[in-house]
């Protein structure tokens, strides 16, 4: 039973189905002074189902040092909880710089766990899920989208990224030319009831996507397969070129062969007949 006192709890909501929404996270919610969250408008659809009436304070990236100094008398009298739009606060969401205060004041801050879209889309990705790492949103340009993509491309745990409607097939089209062979997961709506899972390479899941129009829209999580000596996509060595022609500019073929082999483990003829035909 949670004893319950001043300071700051961050309580995880829902991700779509409000069913989901644990035991402990409604006593918080009934019990607390005041809720910190990002939308007071979106968070209220929940609360009104909860039968829970309490003082709302907006909170997001655009105003957060400006909210921290109107309640930091509150945060140390009151008993307040910090909510996002869905899922678990602080994951790509407002709230960071509010916890830092908190501690920096020695100031209670307790965590109530529950619904993540991470944690789901990893489970229902059918992917290794030992190790992971978390990349946040997809960028819109096309070009940091491009280096995340090489980047994931190298990493030896499974990637999840959040990605917006209007990217997914910019992402797919992005993937597909940097980790053909790659095994990936779009999840859509997850907990809702038009909740999908597209698994495959990434020209079969986009193709499976484009098949309606209607599964571009919605919310998603992407899970990317980590690197393994079975699945290495440097297939398209044209994304690579810039890089490999200013490492002949200073090394002899034979030593870029063979930095390229310690970082990647890609045969070293390959490279080698790719470093010939970037010279042509």
């Amino acid at each position: 039973m949670d004893n319950i006192i001043n300071g700051l709890s961050i309580v995880a909501t829902p991700i779509g189905n409000l069913e989901d929404i644990t035991y402990r996270a409604v006593k918080v919610l009934e019990e607390c002074d005041i809720i910190i969250c990002e939308n007071p408008k979106h968070s209220l659809k929940l609360l009104n189902k909860l039968g829970i009436k309490k003082k709302l304070i907006a909170l997001h990236d655009y105003n957060e040092h400006k909210i921290i100094d109107q309640i930091k008398d509150l945060l140390k009298n009151k008993n307040c909880v910090l909510i996002s739009d869905a899922g678990s606060p602080l994951i790509s969401d407002p709230g960071y710089n509010l916890v830092q205060y908190c501690i920096a004041n020695n100031i209670r801050v307790t965590s109530v766990p529950g619904p993540s879209s991470i944690i789901s889309s990893l489970q229902l990705s059918g992917l290794s899920i030992s190790e992971f790492a978390f990349f946040g949103f997809v960028p819109k340009s096309k070009k940091k989208m491009e280096d995340l993509c090489k980047n994931i491309s190298q990493k030896k745990r499974t990637c999840v990224l959040f990605v917006s409607s209007h990217k997914l097939i910019d992402f797919l089209d992005c993937l597909e030319n940097i980790m053909a062979k790659r095994s990936v997961s779009i999840c859509k709506e997850l907990t809702k009831v038009n909740e999908f899972v597209f698994r495959g390479t990434p020209t079969n899941v986009k193709n499976k996507i484009l098949e309606d129009k209607e599964n571009i829209k919605g919310e998603f999580v992407a899970v990317i397969d980590r690197q393994t000596s079975k699945n290495q996509d440097f297939d398209n060595i044209d994304l690579y070129s810039k890089e490999l022609k200013k490492m002949a500019t200073k090394f002899s073929l034979t030593d870029v062969v063979e930095i390229v082999h310690k970082f990647t483990k890609i045969n070293k003829n390959k490279i080698y007949k790719w470093l010939l035909k970037l010279k042509k």
